[in-house]
């Protein structure tokens, strides 16, 4: 995990370094140990107070953890950028929704089946 005491710069997406960006955001955010979160997820339950105490402490984390990642990723944004994002409720939804916009449905498409 990251130091806090060692500073990233979060490279800036822009309309023609989406690959080179995604690569080393990929790096920062496993470095901040929130990789996990971006590509898998979480799923929110439907009812928070039937969870045990510890179920209650992992979503808190996995949350945490989320919101770590999405602070992290809008650091890489332009104000353009920034706005195709704005309404993701989570991390994975905001990366999603970049690479699509910037690789295109088809080749994210062929990228996902392609492992």
């Amino acid at each position: 995990m990251a130091s806090n005491n060692v500073p990233f710069q979060v490279p800036v997406l822009t309309k023609s370094n989406y690959d080179n960006w995604s690569l080393r955001m990929k790096a920062i955010l496993g470095a901040h140990d929130v990789w996990e979160i971006v590509e898998k997820g979480f799923i929110e339950p439907e009812n928070e107070g039937s969870l045990s105490q510890t179920q209650k402490d992992g979503l808190r984390d996995s949350r945490k953890r989320d919101k770590k990642a999405l602070c992290l990723i809008y650091q890489g944004l332009d104000e353009d950028t920034f706005e195709k994002v704005v309404e993701a409720t989570s991390a994975k939804e905001a990366w999603e929704k970049l690479r699509t916009s910037y690789k295109g449905a088809d080749q994210v498409k062929k990228s996902v089946d392609g492992y």
